[in-house]
């Protein structure tokens, strides 16, 4: 590429939307993953709007220059890890919102948090309900790049049960809607659902339309604390065969520890596993769920089962949750796991990563969104000692090669990214791969869309 044509990207921008400064370079060169295979851009594009976005495609396509969209950086997978000779697009600062209380829908662009989101939709009476982990610092456009889930999506449903409308950049700098404010839509193919999740490989998202609910109801906690990970697994799998609790989110014992090492809530070291169940059901059906729930923990063996009514008290439990990967974060070098399997197996995968742990001496602290069968067993290693990666990578593998086994998938919400795409033919098979590369190719026939993210 040479400076000139760069220059021409500049010159179509407004002043200090194009940087080359080494430093913010750098800073755009990895997600929360750090791929250590991530590239130098020659430059970082943080676009304040659509029509930025669609200047700067147009101009990549012209020059064959590859795109690597970006959100808020957070995503666990190498999405939006930089490639060499390319540039890596920032939407981090459109960040309008609207909110319809008549459609009841949020119209948003990309780079709004998910919390903030959520603040706007609340002061209408409200809710968004996708809530990953780490709903505070994602970006709306993340979420929607990796169709991501959260604590809520066992009752509640991923983003694509909410995207109602997308407007989006294609290869060629084409700008198209998709959707509206509409629930029902069936005309023509379902391409809508085709670029949630895609990952910024088919297009990139400019504005969406999210469709809200009415606020959530008060909500019940029920805490249980197991003397084996695969008996919290079993207490799921019960609970499964009759309701959709709000809430049920597993901690093995290392991951119990590793939190109250990084912040000491006064969680049970001793503990096992420990699932945390909310209802929200309307009174009178939540007293049914919450005797459902406390005796599928009881039967499963539960040493202790606490039940609060209070808000703010069950929200201590689920803030000790979602302190798990900044906990894990602290402990070493992380290979972030995502697999999920159908439910009534959980307890199969929870019981074989931990056979896999042993198998290679690594540690591999299992949380999840269990409810749903969606599991994040990250494989934690001491970067400095010698061989402890190459095992914490067999690891990785070993434990996506089960899931698929057991019928499940590689990834359940955080995208396949570069960490996974090695994996991916062996859960989609030939046949599947080969379509998912003719869509890519109708899409973008230069391949400038974030490569090297799902395919090779």
């Amino acid at each position: 590429m040479s400076e000139s044509s760069l220059q021409e990207l500049v010159a179509a921008l407004p002043p200090g939307v194009v940087t080359t400064e080494a430093a913010t370079i750098e800073n755009y060169r990895h997600d929360w993953s750090r791929d250590p295979s991530a590239g130098t851009p020659i430059a970082v594009v943080r676009a304040t709007d659509a029509d930025q976005v669609q200047a700067t495609v147009r101009w990549a396509a012209e020059h064959k220059v590859p795109i690597v969209p970006r959100g808020a950086g957070s995503g666990l997978s190498g999405g939006s890890s930089a490639v060499d000779g390319g540039i890596v697009l920032s939407l981090e600062r459109m960040r309008k919102i609207e909110i319809d209380t008549d459609s009841r829908v949020a119209v948003v662009e990309p780079g709004l948090l998910n919390a903030e989101v959520k603040a706007a939709a609340a002061e209408h009476g409200l809710w968004y309900p996708p809530d990953p982990s780490s709903y505070e610092i994602c970006s709306i456009g993340g979420n929607i790049a990796t169709n991501a889930g959260g604590l809520c999506c066992v009752k509640y449903g991923v983003t694509t049960d909410y995207v109602l409308g997308l407007d989006l950049v294609l290869a060629d700098g084409t700008a198209i809607t998709l959707g509206g404010k509409r629930v029902k839509d069936s005309a023509g193919l379902s391409l809508l659902k085709l670029f949630v999740g895609s990952e910024g490989t088919l297009g990139i998202v400019t504005r969406a339309i999210l469709r809200l609910i009415p606020a959530q109801p008060p909500r019940s906690t029920i805490v249980g604390t197991f003397p084996t990970v695969v008996a919290a697994a079993e207490a799921v799998v019960d609970i499964g065969r009759t309701l959709r609790p709000s809430m049920l989110e597993l901690m093995d014992q290392t991951s119990i520890n590793a939190v109250e090492d990084y912040r000491p809530m006064g969680l049970d070291r001793d503990a096992a596993a420990m699932l945390i169940a909310q209802s929200d059901a309307p009174e009178g059906a939540r007293e049914a769920e919450i005797a459902i729930i406390e005796q599928a923990f009881t039967k499963a063996a539960a040493m202790d089962v606490f039940l609060t009514h209070d808000a703010d008290e069950g929200e201590l439990f689920v803030a000790g949750r979602r302190a798990c990967f900044d906990a894990l974060d602290a402990r070493g070098a992380l290979l972030l796991e995502d697999v999920g399997v159908p439910v009534p197996v959980l307890p199969k995968l929870v019981e074989g990563i931990v056979a896999i742990a042993a198998k290679h001496q690594v540690e591999i602290p299992v949380v999840a969104h269990a409810g749903d069968g969606n599991t994040h067993p990250n494989v934690v290693y001491n970067a400095a000692e010698e061989g402890a990666r190459d095992r914490a990578l067999i690891a990785f593998y070993e434990v996506m090669d089960l899931a698929i086994k057991l019928g499940g998938t590689i990834t359940g919400e955080h995208g396949v990214g570069r960490a996974k795409r090695r994996a991916l033919p062996d859960q989609l098979g030939p046949d599947v791969m080969a379509l998912t590369r003719k869509i890519k190719n109708a899409l973008d026939p230069d391949g400038i869309l974030n490569p090297g993210a799902i395919l090779d």
